[in-house]
């Protein structure tokens, strides 16, 4: 120990992050465990090592007592006053063992302390890191493929993007450049372990981040997200700024800033809505691009009945239910779509004022449909279809 361990503690400071002091205090409590099983010897020992010259002081320490119990821990007080008069039961007398070979020994200690002690540094800083960027997006090199999981190198370590977390229809590269969502850390006996994500809603919402100066600025706010990876996501945006339009703020000039996002998730369809405090409109807008006749509001149980047109029931209800299950998401109301048809019958008119009077809870966004159809001049009945009957023929005598 010298000079030169000093300056060799203080550049792995500067450069590795890790306390000086730290790192000396580690290996002198180290220092205190090898002696101990080197010399074999129960004592109670204290090694100082001088932060100036890198000296090693090894002292014995011993318990001022009345009775002594062990010598190996305890002194009289008798004998203690005979070093110093001054020494009192209860204090703690010190004397210099320091053997003459103990530096190899030392030396040996040192570097293993150092090394582990650097490496759970670094782990800690990797762990506070990236615990600290957590719900954001960060960009990486696909490293290997192993199993269907994915591990990303991003620089200080390796993240994991699992099976579950991958989007269908994807190809992962090796070598190639992936923005990915951080979607947990968690610390392991191997280090932190980063847990990434391509299928998370929020690596949409930090993609319109990045690329919506309004968003950033706070002007344009990601009210809500729905996603369903690889086929289509729906998202709510709203601002209080009567001066910016939020749907068009994020679609961008002739589309660029939308189809930058389009482009990034491989073809992903993206649906922008104005949100709504109003769940009416809210619902009614999230089912896009359906047109809707009516939204009747369960206040209650919290669902909604929907009354579209019959041509567009489809296209509300979407392939396999998507466009509905994602408006529901959306929103987080239970959505069932109804067509005008299955609504109103047109063949049974007494079953108008039954709904009427079952939806008394219903909250409604403009005339009830029912009172529209019961104020309406009833048509002309039109005339029943079948055979005619035939007059009988009398016979002229």
């Amino acid at each position: 120990m010298n000079r030169e361990f000093i300056k060799a503690v203080e550049e792995l400071e500067k450069e590795k992050e890790v306390s000086k002091e730290l790192l000396i205090e580690a290996i002198e409590s180290a220092l205190v465990s090898a002696y101990k099983k080197n010399y074999g010897t129960s004592q109670n020992v204290r090694v100082n090592i001088n932060k100036e010259t890198g000296d090693i002081d090894v002292f014995m320490r011993k318990d001022i007592v009345e009775t002594v119990e062990d010598a190996q821990l305890e002194v009289s007080i008798d004998d203690a006053r005979e070093i110093d008069p001054k020494y009192q039961v209860g204090d703690v007398i010190e004397k210099q063992v320091t053997p003459r070979d103990f530096g190899r020994i030392a030396a040996q200690t040192a570097k293993q302390v150092v090394v582990q002690r650097i490496r759970e540094a670094e782990r800690g800083m990797i762990y506070d890191d990236y615990s600290s960027r957590q719900s954001e997006i960060v960009t990486g090199i696909i490293q290997r493929i192993s199993n269907d999981t994915v591990f990303i190198n991003m620089g200080k370590t390796e993240g994991i993007l699992a099976a579950t977390e991958q989007v269908p229809g994807e190809k992962y590269v090796v070598n190639s450049r992936i923005k990915v969502f951080i979607m947990d850390v968690k610390k392991t006996t191997k280090g932190p372990q980063v847990y990434l994500s391509r299928s998370h809603p929020g690596l949409v919402k930090r993609l319109f981040e990045l690329e919506v100066p309004e968003i950033q600025d706070g002007i344009v706010e990601i009210k809500s997200i729905s996603r369903e990876a690889g086929s289509r996501t729906k998202m709510a945006v709203y601002t209080t700024d009567e001066n910016v339009d939020p749907v068009g703020a994020c679609v961008g000039s002739r589309g660029t800033r939308v189809q930058a996002i389009v482009d990034e998730l491989f073809g992903e369809k993206i649906d922008i809505i104005n949100w709504s405090d109003i769940p009416e409109k809210l619902i009614s807008s999230a089912l896009s691009p359906a047109k809707v006749e009516k939204v009747i509001i369960n206040a209650e149980g919290k669902s909604a009945t929907v009354i579209v047109p019959d041509y567009q029931l489809s296209l509300a209800i979407g392939k396999e239910g998507q466009n509905v299950r994602l408006a529901a998401k959306l929103c987080g109301w239970k959505i069932d779509i109804k067509s005008h048809t299955q609504f109103f019958p047109e063949e049974n008119f007494e079953a108008y004022d039954d709904i009427e009077n079952t939806n008394e809870a219903y909250i409604e966004v403009e005339e009830p449909i029912i009172e529209e159809i019961a104020t309406e001049e009833p048509a002309a009945e039109k005339p029943k279809r079948g055979r005619k009957k035939k007059e009988p023929v009398v016979e002229e005598e």
